[in-house]
């Protein structure tokens, strides 16, 4: 990869709600409500096959402030052959690809994989993957992190493979999501408190306020409905609060305390996963349902 990367961790990333790549409970509040590669891949993926954007505009939004993209796998590739994103998306436009769906599976829940069960296991492994619409592929991302904390960018090689062409795994619908969300934004204030977050300590607290305050952010791509965008964001409010729940000690004291504590995050995590899912399919759904 270069001098840069020598000191790099590559591993499989999974930046979801049950996840902690960072030192401090502050930092983890910062990774949890990140748009994450593969939400930017589905998003703006699909507003390039809707037609909505133009190739080089939504190669440069996925990519973000990471320092590649790459893709690797794709139908007719060379082994180890691969591709910068521009030309990647416009391949699988050309084999058919009518729209891709986010994966966010976690052990014991398969959530929007559909197999076989190679795929599954690569896409347990990175807690992620992407699945086209139209053609039976999907993708899984390799995520290099590399510099100090703080400052850290990072490089994405996204392997293609096929998958079953079977319906996605417990995969909820736009508006069931927003139910299930709107439930679990509550429960999740409500833990907070009976957990006393003060005891979260300054850092955390500090993390929250920011977050609750950082006004408007550009959650999807063009063409996704209002209410997607809800949904997306009221997913990322229970992920932030439960990176500080699951990282700081408030009030729980005992290793039996902290483990109830894990049993009663668990649900909501599931939810949150859920919440991000239905937001980010729904512009193929929609289309789909008309």
């Amino acid at each position: 990869m270069g001098a840069p990367h020598t000191h790099g961790q590559t591993y499989a990333t999974r930046m979801t709600a049950d996840s902690v790549g960072w030192p401090d409970a502050r930092d983890s509040c910062r990774q949890s409500v990140r748009r994450a590669p593969f939400g930017r891949l589905a998003a703006w993926g699909n507003a390039l096959l809707a037609g909505l954007v133009p190739p080089d505009n939504a190669a440069a939004a996925v990519l973000g402030a990471d320092e590649s993209h790459r893709v690797t796998g794709l139908p007719g590739d060379a082994p180890g052959e691969q591709h910068g994103l521009t030309w990647a998306l416009g391949r699988l436009r050309v084999l058919g690809v009518k729209g891709l769906r986010l994966a966010l599976p976690s052990a014991g829940h398969p959530l929007g994989l559909t197999g076989p069960p190679a795929f599954n296991d690569r896409a347990l492994g990175a807690g992620e993957a992407v699945l086209a619409v139209g053609v039976p592929l999907g993708l899984v991302p390799e995520v290099e992190v590399f510099g100090p904390a703080g400052d850290r960018s990072a490089t994405v090689l996204w392997r293609c493979a096929e998958v079953n062409d079977t319906p996605p795994a417990d995969v909820p619908s736009l508006h069931e999501a927003e139910r299930e969300m709107a439930d679990g934004l509550r429960e999740a204030t409500l833990l907070l408190t009976r957990l006393d977050v003060a005891g979260a300590g300054p850092e955390a607290l500090r993390a929250l306020e920011a977050y609750r305050r950082r006004g408007h952010v550009e959650l999807l791509a063009p063409g996704y409905p209002p209410r997607a965008v809800r949904v997306l964001e009221s997913a990322r409010q229970v992920s932030a609060l439960l990176a500080i729940a699951s990282d700081s000690h408030g009030a729980a004291v005992s290793a039996s305390e902290m483990a109830s504590r894990q049993a009663v995050l668990a649900p909501l995590r599931r939810t949150a996963r859920r919440a991000q899912v239905a937001a980010y399919n729904a512009l193929v759904d929609e289309r789909d349902a008309r």
